[in-house]
């Protein structure tokens, strides 16, 4: 009997308004893909952002607020809560990194990354979206040096240096540089096989 293959695990980064509308748009071209979806988008911590509803919106994939210790399951997305830091235990099991101090800032993009880095191999999967400073360039590098793919969004007219624009300074080749578009044709052909990125 042939062993099943673990799932795809897609970790996507953002900040701010612009990488929300970012999120939105990329989910709206997936609809449905058969991957593990996790977001971390981020977001002010004093007030609540509705975030699960807002992206519930533009998906088919239903849209979790992870728990501690989670089986995470193929076609839908998770996210943590702005205090309640989300990652990877196994290859399909979530954990949350509690942190009320904010004692990891803005390296939450990193902390998820790095976790793909370690467990999810060469079905790995990051992406950064808009955001500003470099948080997400460390845990990419650490994605493609364990065979997984990397994505990062390339906006046209971006003049302001931000997470896209460091990830790709950083270290290491980037696999797909693209809008959002290229972005959410290029996962899709991984997941259906495909040879080769375009």
């Amino acid at each position: 009997m042939l062993e099943k293959s673990p799932p795809w695990i897609i970790a996507i980064g953002a900040s701010g308004a612009e990488g929300l509308c970012d999120l939105q748009t990329l989910l709206a071209k997936w609809q449905e893909i058969d991957a593990i979806v996790m977001i971390v988008l981020h977001r002010p911590w004093e007030k609540d952002t509705h975030l699960r509803q807002i992206l519930q919106r533009s998906t088919h994939m239903s849209v979790e607020i992870a728990d501690q210790g989670q089986q995470l399951r193929a076609g839908c997305i998770y996210i943590g809560e702005p205090s309640r830091h989300l990652c990877l235990l196994s290859d399909s099991t979530s954990i949350l990194i509690f942190d009320p101090t904010r004692a990891h800032r803005n390296r939450t993009v990193d902390l998820l990354f790095n976790s793909l880095g370690v467990l999810g191999g060469q079905r790995a999967i990051g992406i950064v979206l808009s955001g500003s400073l470099d948080d997400g360039s460390r845990g990419l590098a650490k994605i493609h040096d364990a065979g997984g793919y990397t994505m990062v969004l390339r906006r046209e007219g971006q003049l302001q240096s931000g997470m896209p624009e460091n990830a790709r300074a950083y270290d290491g080749p980037v696999d797909v540089v693209g809008d959002v578009s290229a972005i959410a044709k290029a996962v899709k052909e991984l997941l259906a096989g495909a040879p080769q990125l375009s």
